[in-house]
Order: C-alpha cells, then sequence, then structure tokens
C-alpha cells in the first residue's frame, strides 16, 4: 500500500521484519513440539531460541539467487545455530510455516480493526446522545419525508457497526488457525501432535484437515467482511457528504485551520475525507473479488493464490484501519447546524405532517381513500407554491370540520416525530 494510506500500527503488523519474524515463531513453535515428544533434543531447541534470528534485508539479498523466500530465509535464521541447524525446519513444507504465520499477522490485524471499530462506536455514542433530539427531515428517494432525529440517523449507524464488529469477531476466529501437516496434508513426514503443541504454542487453533495449504475459503470470509465494513462506511461517509451540500449544509466536516479546499476557489470547504473513505471501499471490494477467486486452487495447492494475497491482504487491513481512524475523526469532530435542519423542515412549508394529517381524518371518520386524496390535493397545491399546507388545510370545510386549530397546532409538532427515539437508544443501551 502506498504511504498515504498506511498508518504506524497496522503498518507494523505488515512489515518484512515482521513477516519473517512471524516464520521463525512458527519454526521455533515447531522445534519446541518436535523436543516435547522426543524427536528432536530439548537442547537443540532451546539452541534454536537462543540463536535464531531474521534479517529482512539479508533474506532479499539471499532470495535473488534462490528465487525461494522460504529458502532464503532458513539460511539466513539458522547462521548461528550451529549443529541445532541439522533440526530447523524438519518435516515440515514451506507453506506450513507461511500460511501458520500469515494467520498470526491476519489475527493481530483483526485485533486492531476491532479495536477501531469500537472507537468509531464510541465516537457514533457520543455524537447520537448528543443530538438524541436534534429534528432533521428525513429523506426518501431523496425527497423530504418526514422528521427524524440526527441522533436517530447515528443510532442506525451504531447498530451496523457492531453487526460488524460480530461479523469481524467470527472471521478472526476462523483465520485463526494452523497448519503443520506437511506436502500434501498427510503428515507423512511429520507426527500430527507436533501440528497441535505448535499452534498450542501460538494460541491458534490446528485445522482439522488441510491439504498443502490453509483453505482459502477463510480468508475469502475475512476480506468479505472488510468489503462489508467498508461499504457500512461508504455508506455513512455518502450520507455526510450529501448533509454537506451547499444547499443543504446540515453538517459538515470539520476544516482546520491552514486548510485549504481548492486552488482555484479559495470559498470551497469540501468533506474530502469523508470521499475518500467512500473511494477506498472500491479497493475493498476489488480485494474481496480477488479473494474469492483464490478459493479454487488446483489439487492439493497451487501457488495462484500466494502473488495475490501479498497485495491484497495487507493492503486490506492497511486501508481499513485508515478508513475506520479518518472516519471516526470525521465524526468526532463533525459539526452539526441545528438551525439548518430545522429550517430545511419548514422549506416545504408543513407537507412534512402529511401522513399524521390524512391519519387524523380517518379517526374522524373520513375513509382512507377520501382524505388521502384530500391531503395530497392541499399537499399539492402548496409544493406549487399555493400558501402553504396547513393554510390550504384550514381553508377547506371539509377538513375544519373535522380538525379542530387545537388538534391541528398538534398535528403539526414536529417533535411527534421524535417521541420513540428513546426506545431505540435504550435497545443499543445507549440510553
Amino acid at each position: 500500500m502506498i504511504a498515504r494510506y498506511c498508518l504506524p500500527d497496522m503498518a507494523a503488523v505488515w512489515n518484512e521484519d515482521t513477516r519473517f519474524a512471524k516464520w521463525l515463531e512458527v519454526e521455533l513453535a515447531v522445534a519446541d513440539a518436535l523436543a516435547e515428544i522426543g524427536e528432536i533434543p530439548g537442547e537443540a531447541a532451546k539452541v534454536m531460541r537462543r540463536t535464531g534470528r531474521v534479517d529482512a534485508e539479508e533474506i532479499a539479498e539471499i532470495e535473488k539467487t534462490t528465487d525461494h523466500d522460504v529458502i532464503a530465509f532458513i539460511k539466513v535464521a539458522t547462521r548461528d545455530m550451529g549443529e541445532a541447524e541439522a533440526y530447523f525446519h524438519r518435516g515440515v513444507t514451506s507453506t506450513d510455516i507461511v500460511d501458520t504465520a500469515q494467520a498470526l499477522q491476519l489475527r493481530d490485524a483483526c485485533d486492531l480493526l476491532l479495536k477501531d471499530l469500537d472507537e468509531l462506536d464510541s465516537a457514533l455514542v457520543a455524537r447520537a446522545k448528543e443530538h438524541r433530539d436534534t429534528l432533521m427531515i428525513g429523506r426518501t428517494h431523496g425527497i423530504h419525508g418526514e422528521p427524524v432525529t440526527f441522533g436517530l440517523k447515528l443510532a442506525v449507524w451504531i447498530a451496523e457497526v457492531r453487526r460488524n464488529r460480530e461479523r469481524l469477531e467470527h472471521a478472526r476466529n476462523t483465520i485463526s488457525v494452523g497448519k503443520i501437516s506437511g506436502a500434501v496434508g498427510t503428515y507423512a513426514n511429520i507426527d500430527p501432535r507436533v501440528e497441535e503443541i505448535a499452534c498450542r504454542i501460538l494460541e491458534l487453533e490446528p485445522s482439522p484437515a488441510s491439504t498443502q495449504t490453509l483453505q482459502r475459503d477463510r480468508h475469502a470470509e475475512l476480506l468479505t467482511v472488510f468489503a462489508i465494513i467498508g461499504g457500512s462506511l461508504e455508506k455513512f461517509a455518502t450520507e455526510i457528504r450529501n448533509l454537506q451540500r451547499t444547499d443543504i449544509l446540515e453538517a459538515e466536516e470539520y476544516f482546520k485551520p491552514g486548510q485549504r479546499g481548492s486552488s482555484a476557489m479559495p470559498h470551497k470547504r469540501n468533506p474530502i475525507t469523508a470521499e475518500r473513505v467512500a473511494g477506498l471501499a472500491r479497493i475493498l471490494r476489488g480485494n474481496a473479488l480477488a479473494a474469492l477467486e483464490n478459493q479454487a486452487l488446483w489439487h492439493e495447492r497451487d501457488i495462484t493464490h500466494s502473488s495475490v494475497e501479498r497485495v491484497i491482504l495487507p493492503d486490506s487491513c492497511l486501508l481499513l484501519h485508515y478508513m475506520l481512524r479518518k472516519f471516526t475523526d470525521v465524526m468526532a469532530r463533525l459539526i452539526v447546524y441545528p438551525e439548518n435542519m430545522a429550517r430545511n423542515i419548514d422549506r416545504t412549508k408543513g407537507l412534512v405532517a402529511s401522513q399524521r394529517v390524512m391519519l387524523a381524518l380517518t379517526e374522524q371518520g373520513m375513509s382512507r381513500e377520501d382524505a388521502y386524496k384530500t391531503v395530497q390535493k392541499h399537499a399539492l397545491a402548496a409544493w406549487n407554491g399555493a400558501a402553504d399546507f396547513r393554510a390550504n388545510l384550514e381553508s377547506d370545510p371539509e377538513v375544519t370540520l373535522r380538525l379542530s386549530p387545537q388538534r391541528l397546532d398538534d398535528l403539526f409538532d414536529y417533535r411527534y416525530f421524535a417521541r420513540h427515539v428513546g426506545r431505540v437508544f435504550e435497545r443499543l443501551g445507549i440510553a
């Protein structure tokens, strides 16, 4: 991933030093397991732990000759092991090490992302509580519907973030699996107990069955979850972008001192972070598709997945980490304009109360069809500029016969629409 979208915590999970350190961690766990079941001397395993080392630059230099990164790694890792070197990488194949170590990296990445989701949840909860009763127009098809509250809008996002957290927890468990089963998964040259012991040391589950590789449905599940989380972030970001439009301006990204919105137009304040998040979600979806295509490998293994995963696994983790951090910051510092929200509700001259008026007329004996036609007639007249909706209603004897001025006052009190928002907050545990 380009440096622009790399943040230090996740970058540390995926740098070359970490990758080779994880390989060594797996090799040493295998050696400890072999020693535990008596297949290699216990002292050899201890020597390996004392002397095993990795150096990414040195490994890369040797790989220029070997054209095999694991062999280059072994040469560097065992250089100072002396006679214990004979027991290193015993009975295993390269993918035993690479796939199991990659599971460790993915587990660490998931732990960071779960923390990121928790921080986003907290930021959304804080803003939802702040604006639980802040009325704004609800839009369907982009057109004014009925009032909602900004807090309710955010509560819907909170529920989605929590579903995504559950999905990621499941995917983390699915990917936290190791395999030490040899060249085609038969344990022909290694005792199955080694896999069980090594995975226990590494705090992974041993794969119930594997070929030379861990099966790629696991990775496809994880990246599909990443894509879903990215889709949620894109949805949230798109809403912020729409609310920041000049002709709406109900919310706005924070614009820091010294920031510039346009090289040509000094007045511009653009939702650039929300746009960036929305754009990067497309990459996550593309990477998820590549992960799905990686499932179909030939027989017990080919390496068509390997080159793909060198890109999509670190990049997806880095991107999602970046997106979550950036959008959390957007929400924590979002500027909200309740006065503009109130003004926008009033732009349609009371039309947002149309359903309440229609239902009130049916409660007073008018058929639903007649009530709908009556309300629609006066609503369309208001829409086309003939006074406002309430004035039109008050000029109609069929309406005033059934609805008193006091009843109309009640029907046009927009606080009615927020009366049950607290129930939603209670369900989410944020009341």
